[in-house]
């Protein structure tokens, strides 16, 4: 159900900040504070701060700007920025929706009394209503706010289309043409049954929304690491190895950047892991595994999970079977602890442990995880299907092991 509102809510504009000096730039009234370059020179260590889960270092500066640009949007946008990337690593918490959502709504007040002007503040107002907007909608998507969802989106298109096109302005503006043009032809390629709700929109172009993207990321500044991250993204669902190998360099480069960012480090591992790239994965892998240990800001289960199982896989494949039995019960824990019960990683760890087991002639180890399996399993799931074959074959010798 959420693909059906993602076409609405993919204006997901991006900024950050970190001050140094002691005296923010003024700005006069005709001057856009995106395109004042002194202003994002002394903004540039804050990117850097929140995208690398800085995120105290971050507020504070982003509060500076606040105390020196009080009725202009900017500084709510990069507050309510903030809390999303604190929910990046794990979408299911809720925590941070309220001051999310307060902030946000802050930036939508500021821009609108902007937006009555002429001239690029206007335009400069519709940046930050279409971003507010979209990432109201997105998290609305998430929680499955369907109608709240519906109307965020509306108003991120509305004000989409006043600044498209304006580029030469700034970059900043580009960024929700590229993943328009790209998404509007990707969801209904994908999903045939949502091209009605497209009838209404104007077409799209993939080729060119990604054009865009990577013009982004060449020359913007609040967007770019944004475009970076949907880059990797598209190029990473691509079949071709040679398109899947620049997500991996994408991946790679946002890790070594922000190596505190939780969500890029676990991308990062995943991205190595599909790429057959086990040498450097092993590193990686382990170094999330230990984060995840010892609560790292973002830092999670579901990061160990795939971490976890990574690593239990690389020493299943060398022979190494205490060490992988010891990395397949970590992924098993940190599954059970979000209750992932359905998760590949989470199936095939218990599945594996049972065939390890069974070789080691533990038949009620091995009987007692395929249990799990049966238990969790889609019926159509390959685990579940051996897990049955298993436990029928073995079930008088599994109560006969249990008898005095």
């Amino acid at each position: 159900m959420k693909y059906k509102f993602l076409i609405i809510n993919i204006l997901f504009l991006v900024s950050s900040h970190k001050i140094q000096a002691q005296q923010l730039p003024h700005v006069d009234s005709v001057e856009m504070l995106l395109t004042n370059m002194a202003v994002q020179l002394e903004a540039t260590e804050a990117v850097d701060a929140m995208y690398n889960f800085e995120f105290k270092n971050a507020e504070s500066q982003f509060h500076r700007i606040r105390r020196f640009y009080k009725n202009h949007p900017l500084p709510y946008f990069l507050l309510g920025l903030c809390q999303w990337w604190k929910m990046m690593p794990n979408m299911d918490k809720t925590k941070y929706d309220k001051k999310f959502f307060a902030y946000m709504d802050t930036t939508i007040m500021k821009a609108e009394k902007i937006y009555e002007k002429e001239g690029s503040k206007k335009l400069e107002a519709a940046f930050f209503l279409a971003g507010a907007y979209g990432f109201k909608g997105r998290l609305y998507g998430e929680r499955h706010n369907w109608s709240k969802a519906t109307f965020a989106g509306k108003n991120a298109l509305k004000y989409m289309e006043v600044a498209e096109g304006k580029s030469d302005l700034s970059p900043e503006f580009l960024f929700g043409d590229a993943l328009y043009n790209y998404f509007a032809v990707w969801i209904p390629e994908n999903y045939p049954m949502l091209k009605p709700i497209l009838w209404f929109f104007k077409k799209g172009d993939k080729e060119k929304g990604i054009k865009q993207l990577e013009t982004v990321v060449s020359d913007a500044f609040y967007t770019k690491t944004e475009a970076q991250y949907y880059l990797m993204r598209i190029y990473a669902a691509e079949k071709e190895r040679s398109t899947r190998e620049k997500a991996l360099a994408i991946s790679e480069y946002l890790y070594r950047t922000y190596p505190r960012n939780a969500y890029f480090h676990r991308y990062y591992a995943r991205m190595l892991y599909s790429m057959g790239q086990f040498t450097k994965l092993e590193g990686v892998a382990y170094t999330l595994v230990q984060r995840v240990d010892s609560t790292w800001t973002g830092y999670e289960e579901i990061s160990g999970r795939y971490a976890g199982f990574f690593l239990a896989s690389i020493y299943h494949s060398r022979g190494q079977v205490e060490s992988a039995k010891k990395f397949y019960k970590k992924t098993i824990t940190y599954s059970e602890k979000i209750r992932a019960y359905k998760s590949g990683y989470y199936l095939h760890s218990l599945a594996t442990l049972a065939q390890i087991a069974d070789k080691e002639t533990k038949l009620v180890t091995a009987y007692e995880y395929y249990q799990k399996v049966k238990r969790n399993a889609p019926k159509k799931h390959d685990t579940y299907k051996e897990a049955v074959k298993y436990l029928r074959k073995n079930k008088r010798k599994y109560k006969k092991s249990l008898k005095p």
